[in-house]
């Protein structure tokens, strides 16, 4: 019986547990508003994908480095020729349709590849073992790698027919080793190494992937990779890879860079870009394509990036839909729709712009492209594209919501006839998926692209029209555009791009005053996303961005921790008269615009929490006055507070700027005091 009894308490317990987690019903006051208002936008920028996010140690490991993307590169970028122990030898770059075809015949994506020619290995006494011929990579600015932890080296090997090596050995011998380069005159530190055998036989003049794992028995910041021919003769060697075991969710993404990604609580994520997805601005040849960027890594076709560097495109989409699934966001895919970027090869500023155009009879293809790719994210696995995701090893639909048709476009003629047809062709075969349509560059009223944009987006009842602009930020501290925007509009707004131009509290503060106006206007903004997201130390194309990163570690900006704060605080329905400060009109629940403060209040039933945000960009301490007893209850509160001196800002030596967290105790009605230049986040557990 006394069994019986415990598990009834335990049945009722967990029932009870339930119970308080239901949603709730929203008290009246409030106004219907978006739940996925802060998400965000990943572009190829400051190298944020090889050398970033994606989690490759090695730089330019299938040679396809070419003086297209930056003058003085070639093959041989970023690796080296080395010759320990005297050992003789030379390096012949080769070109051939069949340098991949390891998994498809004729492919030649990525046709560039290295042959070795070994004349001589011979070991002095003074290099203690060490000997060979062969390449030497030192990564993105070294490599950075941790005792113990395990990495995975692969490489594809071949034994061409009629070398010379077949007449006196078995197999053609490589070392693979991470060595600490000591300076010179000084031997190498072997961090681990080991040995691969590519046999002669049948396999001779065929290329096959050799596997090992490397596990350093040191930390180091700045190891290189060496790979070595033993034995005398040749060798053929491509598509060379380095990753790290241990990858976020085991998916091939850096770890703490995704974890601070997935620390935003973003509800989805723009991709691949951003002015990327017109390509390098060279024609439409070099446009991204996104059927070239799935399948396994070495059938890939690299790209020159927009930003004038190197995309090996093994962060593809395949990764991008496969870290939306991780973290929980929505994809929200951006497809080029046949109309080139204005501001190809220096186009910006001419009073001709530099906009280039796919033919219409052409149109088709780029129309197929959009479809196949909803097939391709939502088909089951019978289908010609659905079964190309299984077989890369997903054969549960990714479930994409979300369409972006273009990138910034100049709203011309031209651009309007090319997106209509595509839009008109994608919503008849797939009403279910929502479009994201572009407002053009620079998406204030009274530009005529903003203007011409709007246009279009009302005459197709557009559902969504993406805006971008980046001002400084006393823009942000003072307009309030969206409160006259119309409210029977069925086009509503995604904030696509956006940032103040600089990094210090002061320019986070006036963003995170500008949110609670877009959160004010949540039924008319539905999305939003700060840009750029990551910048290489070293290689940065642009600032601000909202996460600096080295091979060791990122540095979270100011803004950063703003984002974060609305990303935990997701609702679905803003109350606008729960606040007043001290000082202003007895009618008055908002601060006019140029008062450099403000409040929001917005509910998340489903969790069941009360989010109150206060901002105080300005120098002068405020008072809120805060009534929340129409939501019953009060569980718990926890307070979140950013703040700190205007100029104040994160960098890689310091982080002075960081929120602090505490729990206090709090009735329906209470007052706040807020410290000049702060931001404060009230979670209420109802």
């Amino acid at each position: 019986m006394k069994r019986f009894a415990t598990l009834a308490v335990l049945l009722l317990t967990a029932t009870m547990g339930l119970e308080a987690q239901k949603p709730m019903k929203a008290p009246k006051g409030g106004k219907a508003i978006s739940d996925e208002l802060i998400g965000i936008f990943f572009e190829d920028i400051s190298s944020s994908a090889d050398g970033g996010l994606y989690a490759e140690l090695l730089q330019n490991g299938s040679f396809e480095y070419n003086a297209n993307e930056r003058d003085g590169w070639g093959p041989g970028t970023a690796w080296k020729t080395i010759r320990p122990g005297h050992s003789l030898g030379y390096l012949e770059v080769r070109m051939a349709e069949d340098a991949l075809s390891y998994q498809q015949a004729g492919n030649g994506n990525n046709p560039t590849y290295m042959r070795l020619h070994t004349e001589r290995v011979k070991e002095y006494y003074d290099y203690k073992g060490w000997k060979g011929f062969g390449l030497q990579n030192d990564g993105f600015d070294g490599i950075s790698v941790k005792a113990g932890a395990k990495y995975d080296f692969s490489a594809f090997f071949r034994n061409p027919v009629g070398a010379s090596q077949a007449k006196t050995e078995a197999s053609t011998r490589v070392r693979v080793a991470l060595v600490e380069q000591q300076g010179w005159g000084r031997d190498p530190k072997l961090l681990c190494d080991a040995v691969i055998e590519v046999p002669f036989g049948s396999t001779t003049g065929s290329w096959k992937k050799y596997e090992t794992t490397l596990t350093p028995t040191e930390d180091s910041k700045n190891a290189v990779l060496q790979v070595l021919m033993l034995t005398q003769g040749e060798l053929d060697v491509d598509q060379f890879s380095l990753m790290p075991q241990d990858t976020y969710k085991g998916h091939g993404l850096r770890k703490d860079l995704a974890q601070a990604l997935a620390d935003l609580q973003p509800k989805f994520m723009r991709f691949p870009g951003g002015c990327v997805v017109h390509g390098g601005g060279d024609g439409f040849w070099n446009t991204y394509r996104w059927k070239t960027t799935i399948g396994p890594k070495e059938t890939r076709r690299s790209l020159k990036n927009t930003w004038g560097y190197h995309q090996s495109m093994s962060l593809g989409y395949y990764e991008y839909f496969q870290f939306c699934e991780d973290v929980g966001m929505q994809p929200l895919p951006i497809l080029p729709c046949g109309v080139s970027c204005q501001g190809t090869n220096g186009g910006w500023g001419m009073k001709d712009q530099a906009q280039d155009v796919v033919p219409m009879s052409e149109m088709d293809e780029w129309v197929q492209d959009a479809l196949d790719l909803i097939e391709w994210a939502n088909g089951d696995a019978t289908t010609t594209w659905g079964k190309k995701r299984a077989e890369q090893g997903h054969p549960k639909p990714f479930g994409l919501k979300y369409l972006g048709l273009g990138n910034e476009e100049k709203i011309t003629p031209e651009f309007i006839e090319r997106f209509k047809y595509m839009y008109e062709r994608i919503t008849k075969a797939h009403p279910e998926i929502v479009i994201v349509g572009t407002a053009g560059p620079g998406s204030h009223p009274g530009n005529p692209d903003f203007t011409n944009g709007w246009k279009l987006a009302d005459e197709l009842g557009m559902p969504i029209l993406d805006e971008h602009y980046y001002e400084p930020n006393r823009y942000f501290l003072s307009s309030r555009q969206y409160d006259s925007y119309p409210r029977d509009r069925k086009t509503k707004v995604y904030l696509g791009e956006y940032a103040a131009k600089d990094k210090k509290l002061i320019d986070a503060l006036a963003e995170g005053l500008y949110l609670l106006h877009v959160e004010r206007n949540g039924d008319v903004v539905c999305m939003t996303s700060y840009a750029p997201l990551f910048a290489r130390k070293g290689a940065t194309n642009w600032n601000p961005d909202l996460i600096y990163f080295d091979n060791e570690r990122p540095f979270l900006t100011c803004s950063y921790y703003v984002q974060q704060m609305f990303g935990q605080s997701a609702g679905q329905y803003y109350y606008g008269d729960c606040v007043r400060f001290d000082g202003d009109d007895a009618g008055v629940v908002q601060p006019v615009a140029d008062s450099h403060y403000g409040q929001s209040v917005v509910l998340n039933v489903k969790t069941r929490r009360l989010f109150v945000k206060l901002c105080n960009a300005s120098g002068d301490a405020k008072k809120a006055q805060i009534d929340i007893s129409r939501f019953g209850s009060i569980k718990s509160v926890t307070k979140t507070t950013l703040q700190g001196r205007p100029d104040d800002e994160n960098s890689f030596d310091q982080q002075p700027i960081a929120p602090k967290t505490e729990s206090i105790k709090m009735k329906g009605k209470t007052s706040l005091d807020l410290a000049p230049y702060s931001f404060v986040m009230l979670e209420v557990a109802l």
